[in-house]
């Protein structure tokens, strides 16, 4: 029997309603509307372990593409910018745009507390599959949406437009949020970034809200709802979330060169490298070394700073650990000092860690704004 793309959406729907059970109604009955398959094109990548092999509808079949379409998982659609319709083989890089699973499209709506009657400012367009849910939920009047980058805006828009909703749509950078149809009552952004933008804040209505992921480069991400005071400073508790979207183009790392191990300082270390490996301990030491990458080894794990070159890793040794340490910046030390204070917290979940942000100065804290901290790189 063909596959039947209704079925096949309620379906979709009814797993995920059945996996959040607090998620609104109206969520579920937007994944259940809206026609993923005509966000996704002509084909998509798929991970082969060194890189991204495309994979083509045509190749595939009607039917075998629906069900890749609406299983509930992240469909890469371009490489260092490269398309997966115009790719003929494997390609290698970092993803640069997505479907994103729509699990996590509904819950970043869910944790954004978004209802009918607000304005949204989406960061991010991609395929246009997220502002369509968005759009069936809060009525396509209410939605503006922005994407960096023309040729996906272009598509977007085309995608929108057959499945029968209208937003607002700008092409520009969304970091720096789209001024021309501010103010909003809530920014929700399906990208990453390393902090808040400056212009989020200032094209928010006053007790306006800012949701997103916030990531470094190691990397670990925790989804947040940040709610602008009075004052102008934004507040909020990230969610037990262990997911990410991907870093916006402008936070994204700069290219890495060949590691090559050096020795410099060497020592015991306080505490096993492998805390490094939990999502929780893994944020804490991005945010005690905001500009380092993170790299695991069967043995051990690498520290490198992007900024200055410096470096740091470890192998066992005896019952313990020796970290060899090379640079201006002894990045183990940064590193092994937050994670001792994670620890001595009782090494919380994400859910105890919560952020007070300006467009200034935006510290990261355990428990309470008086517990241990860290600044993001604003």
């Amino acid at each position: 029997m063909p596959a039947d793309p209704a079925a096949l959406r309620f379906a979709l729907a009814e797993k995920i309603s059945a996996a959040n059970l607090t998620l609104d109604p109206g969520w579920r009955d937007a994944v259940a509307a809206v026609p993923r398959e005509l966000f996704l094109g002509t084909a998509a990548f798929r991970p082969t372990g060194t890189g991204w092999e495309p994979v083509h509808r045509a190749e595939t079949g009607a039917d075998e593409w629906l069900r890749m379409i609406y299983s509930d998982q992240t469909w890469v659609t371009q490489v260092q910018e490269k398309d997966a319709a115009d790719a003929t083989g494997p390609v290698s890089g970092s993803p640069t745009s997505s479907a994103t699973l729509p699990s996590l499209v509904v819950r970043t709506a869910q944790v954004a507390e978004l209802r009918p009657g607000q304005k949204v400012l989406e960061v991010g367009t991609g395929t246009g599959y997220s502002t369509a849910v968005l759009c069936h939920r809060l009525g396509a009047g209410n939605v503006v949406s922005i994407e960096c980058d023309s040729g996906l805006a272009a598509r977007a828009a085309a995608h929108l437009g057959e499945a029968g909703y209208t937003p607002t749509l700008a092409v520009g950078d969304g970091l720096k949020g789209c001024k021309r149809h501010a103010d909003y009552d809530a920014i929700v952004a399906t990208c990453s970034v390393r902090s808040i933008p400056h212009s989020w804040f200032w094209q928010l209505n006053d007790g306006g809200s800012i949701t997103t992921t916030i990531c470094g480069w190691m990397p670990a991400a925790g989804m947040i709802r940040l709610v602008l005071d009075d004052e102008g400073t934004a507040h909020g508790r990230f969610t037990g979330d262990t997911v990410t979207y991907m870093l916006a183009r402008p936070h994204e790392r700069p290219p890495s060169p060949s590691f090559f191990r050096l020795d410099g300082d060497t020592r015991r270390t306080r505490l096993d490298p492998g805390l490094l490996e939990e999502w929780a301990g893994r944020f804490v030491g991005q945010l005690a070394a905001p500009s380092a990458e993170l790299m695991t080894t069967g043995s051990g794990v690498i520290l490198r700073d992007v900024a200055t070159g410096s470096q740091a890793w470890t192998e066992p040794e005896g019952e313990g650990w020796t970290v060899h340490q090379h640079g201006p910046l002894h990045l183990w030390d940064q590193v092994e000092q937050a994670l001792l204070l994670w620890r001595d917290a009782g090494a919380p979940d994400m859910t105890q860690f919560g952020m007070t942000a300006t467009p200034f100065e935006q510290t990261v804290w355990i428990g309470s704004p008086e517990g241990p901290k860290w600044q993001l790189p604003v």
